[in-house]
């Protein structure tokens, strides 16, 4: 069983510390949590595990061994799904699984995913924020990478999609370590099988919206 260990992340901008001390580990079939408010460093941490963002000091092992992700491109070990959309918006949606998938069963498995299939002649800008955003996801998991980073999968989308990723991430787990952030916190404590909160540049666990309540990252009401 694959497992990927974070010993510690540290990074800052102009002399601004934003990750001081992250620490936390995931594995195949486990879907990571990551909360935080706005500037704690989320994404700054999910680019930097990816190999798009160099950290001051990182010590990360996957499997034991000791893991650089600026390498990530070369080792196809992490696949990173970014809070912006990726995806050609000129492109009808028939036409732009090929760019990212080369053999037929993989386009296959995208192609005929009954959500995709009746969108094929439609332009990928044209789609629902929520089709879109499925597509985009859907792609990601079909990657040979056995880490997945999700940012903001569910952020501003429709509750049937919403639904529907939910569904999606929940089965493929069994063959990906997933981590995602996102604002939508009550989505995503549905689907995780642990959590963490990012606070003042360092890690808290979280078991649940109490938790997050008393580290000041929602309110005590909304907890109730």
């Amino acid at each position: 069983m694959s497992r990927l260990v974070i010993n510690s992340v540290t990074k800052s901008y102009k002399n601004n510390p934003v990750l001081k001390d992250v620490r936390f580990q995931t594995e195949i079939g486990e879907i990571l949590g990551i909360f935080g408010r706005n500037g704690s460093g989320k994404t700054t941490l999910l680019k930097i595990l990816f190999g798009t963002l160099k950290a001051e000091s990182i010590d990360i092992s996957i499997d034991i061994n000791k893991y650089n992700p600026q390498q990530n491109i070369f080792s196809k070990t992490i696949a990173y799904l970014p809070q912006d959309n990726f995806l050609p918006q000129d492109i009808k949606v028939r036409n732009v699984i090929p760019i990212y998938f080369q053999d037929g069963v993989s386009q296959d498995k995208i192609f005929y995913d009954p959500r995709i299939a009746k969108l094929e002649n439609q332009r990928v800008g044209s789609l629902s924020h929520g089709e879109r955003r499925y597509l985009e996801v859907l792609m990601i998991s079909r990657l040979p990478q056995r880490f997945l980073l999700l940012d903001e999968p569910f952020s501003m989308i429709e509750p049937l999609y919403q639904d529907a990723i939910k569904d999606m991430l929940t089965t493929i787990k069994k063959d990906k370590g997933i981590i995602l952030t996102d604002h939508y916190y009550f989505d995503v404590l549905q689907i995780t099988d642990k959590n963490i909160l990012i606070k003042d540049g360092k890690t808290i666990e979280v078991r649940d919206r109490k938790d997050l309540a008393e580290n000041g990252y929602i309110s005590q009401l909304k907890a109730s």
